[in-house]
């Protein structure tokens, strides 16, 4: 079937980019998340709610805890699907893209940093995958999503006598107990709180000054692609 031609006038083709499995990942993550960080902070920091209705009317802290495991399962699998697919998806979503191991990619980080984050160069950086200070902050993410798993199951290891569970009790007495593992696991929420309003701001930057569809690509998966790559980013 042939490439259909853009409209857009600088941008020529559509490149179906993003994959089912990819799409379907990053909205259930981007939930869970939310999910996790709503419920998990109010475990950090319950409500005093006060009420002369019968107790078993106010199980809401337990009801708290119960999505906050729930999504944590939901989180832990959905995971698996993403690893899975960074072995056997397309060149745009492959981990070999998301370490710079090569000097263009060093090059392109370098770019990024200068016209996106910074903005002392003009222009915009244009890549169709991830580019590749993207890569780096996705894997220190994934990092983030382990230690997230190992002490989130660790603690709960205590109160449940699940195979799958037990598999992460010994992490509390590795880390020297319950009380600091809940701390770490606490003071790591603000990481994906902060992770997630970057990723969402970055996203709609993008979207705007490459005009490549970069937020309506992860619904539908196809991004536009310039005909020949932009010029070189002049400095101001």
């Amino acid at each position: 079937m042939a490439t259909p031609k853009a409209k857009t006038p600088h941008l020529r083709y559509y490149v179906y980019v993003w994959e089912f499995p990819v799409r379907l990942f990053h909205w259930v993550n981007a939930i869970c998340i939310v999910v996790l960080a709503v419920t998990g902070y109010l475990i950090g920091n319950p409500l005093a709610i006060h009420s002369a209705s019968e107790a078993s009317q106010q199980y809401w802290f337990g009801t708290n805890r119960f999505i906050h495991f729930a999504a944590a399962y939901i989180w832990f699998f959905n995971a698996l699907i993403r690893i899975y697919w960074g072995f056997v998806g397309n060149q745009y979503i492959r981990f070999r893209n998301f370490l710079p191991l090569r000097k263009e990619q060093w090059q392109e980080i370098l770019r990024v940093l200068r016209v996106d984050v910074l903005q002392i160069w003009k222009g915009a950086t244009f890549s169709i995958g991830h580019n590749t200070l993207a890569g780096v902050a996705y894997t220190v993410g994934f990092l983030a999503f382990l230690f997230q798993v190992f002490t989130g199951f660790g603690m709960y290891a205590a109160m449940s006598d699940n195979w799958f569970v037990e598999l992460f009790a010994w992490v509390v007495p590795l880390m020297g107990g319950d009380h600091l593992v809940r701390l770490w696991h606490h003071i790591m929420l603000w990481f994906f709180v902060v992770f997630f309003f970057i990723h969402v701001y970055l996203s709609a930057y993008h979207d705007y000054v490459e005009a490549t569809g970069t937020i309506s690509s992860m619904v539908g998966g196809w991004k536009f692609v310039r005909v020949k790559p932009p010029e070189e980013n002049e400095t101001e």
